[in-house]
């Protein structure tokens, strides 16, 4: 079982079973919901609790964000048998161990999703001694 939240806490989404990997696409459509690469993983006997918003995004499938902060919570395949959830890793401390298993729609990835390149990195640390953002060590 993994627990996780949304940005603020009223979202409480809970998993039964997790496969330990993270998948990516780069649609058209995950692009403009995610800002530029919808990460996720499916999930089994996922319960949730809190105030959810979900969105028809298109003729099978759903997305959800939290009504309070509109934290992004999963698109479900609703024509497949179980209405299987792709939950967003993000909410869950878990998934930050977890690899990338797989890429779909990957011809049609954005030039700055290339992420092994020479660009300027900075470490948490680095970039929270100039900007901190995380108050009363929350993260």
């Amino acid at each position: 079982m993994i627990e996780g939240h949304c940005l603020c806490g009223a979202v409480t989404i809970r998993a039964e079973k997790a496969p330990g990997w993270v998948g990516a696409c780069h649609c058209r459509m995950c692009q403009r919901w995610s800002g530029g690469l919808f990460l996720c993983f499916p999930g089994e006997g996922v319960t949730v609790e809190g105030p959810v918003t979900r969105f028809a995004s298109s003729s099978f499938a759903e997305r959800a964000f939290c009504s309070v902060c509109g934290s992004h919570l999963w698109m479900r395949d609703l024509d497949s048998p179980d209405g299987a959830y792709e939950l967003m890793p993000g909410l869950f401390d878990e998934a930050a161990d977890w690899t990338l298993y797989s890429e779909v729609y990957a011809d049609c990835a954005m030039a700055s999703i290339d992420l092994t390149g020479a660009e300027r990195r900075a470490t948490r640390t680095e970039y929270e001694a100039r900007k901190p953002h995380v108050e009363g060590g929350v993260t």
